[in-house]
């Protein structure tokens, strides 16, 4: 079995080749993608895999829009951190599911999912993609926070948080006003919940709301170095791989 992974964080990709190996030592990661382009460019000049591991949320937009330009005629498992109204548009479209963080028994038990269904995915049927982009559109993002400080508990709406980061191996948002939370979440999880179109994963660092950005200007090795319009601990610099997506994404208003 030739298998393809589409999925933006590395150590999850990894991780995730390793478990198949382990409960399919004959399957071969013929592929390994984690941005909507790249997974684009290797689909339309390869030959389709037997079936692919696909993230929801990549580098630079929903994986959903891959299948606008590449018609895609295997099984999809899809990775999310999305709610149970999302998951169920994935099972009305023949389409398997595995909830981050998963485990070893997730994953064998979506391969096992895909043999039984495999006679239903010889008839090339491929979810409507339509359907599932306008369920999960921009405007369907996590609208706010509950955070705890001060031994009190409040929400933050979105729209006032300037971005997230990891700090110390903890989650925290920072608001336009300067007011900083610490958050239960991981950023993935978060970057996961929230619109696309509004907020970008610069880096493995940081989670950055368009409204914050001031300007962005070239830095040394083709990276780019964004500014705020807030204040930052560091400068936030963006890498060669990520740049091209992420002006794709501030053009994209």
């Amino acid at each position: 079995m030739n298998i393809i992974i589409i999925e933006d964080e590395l150590r999850t990709a990894r991780s995730l080749e390793t478990i198949i190996k382990e409960i399919k030592p004959n399957a071969r990661i013929t592929g390994q993608y984690q941005s909507v382009e790249d997974s684009v460019a290797a689909l339309s000049e390869t030959a389709q895999p037997d079936l692919i591991f696909m993230d929801i949320q990549l580098a630079d937009g929903l994986s959903f829009e891959i299948f606008k330009s590449v018609k895609i005629t295997c099984p999809v498992v899809f990775c999310t951190a999305f709610d149970e109204y999302s998951m169920e548009a994935f099972k009305s479209n023949g389409v398997d599911y595995v909830l981050k963080p998963f485990s070893k028994e997730n994953i064998k038990e979506a391969l096992r999912k895909v043999d039984d269904l495999k006679n239903f995915f010889q008839q090339k049927t491929t979810p409507d993609i339509e359907s599932l982009l306008q369920r999960l559109s921009p405007q369907s993002g996590k609208t706010s926070f509950l955070v705890f400080k001060n031994q009190k508990y409040a929400t933050v709406q979105t729209d006032n948080i300037a971005f997230f980061y990891i700090r110390n191996d903890s989650t925290s948002l920072m608001c336009f006003d300067g007011q900083e939370y610490t958050l239960s979440q991981s950023l993935d999880n978060i970057a996961a919940s929230v619109s696309a179109k509004q907020f970008f994963r610069v880096n493995r660092q940081y989670l950055v709301n368009f409204k914050a950005i001031k300007e962005v200007e070239h830095y040394f090795l083709r990276k780019l170095y964004v500014k705020l319009v807030i204040d930052m601990p560091e400068k936030l610099l963006i890498n060669k791989e990520k740049s091209h997506s992420f002006l794709n994404w501030m053009e994209d208003r």
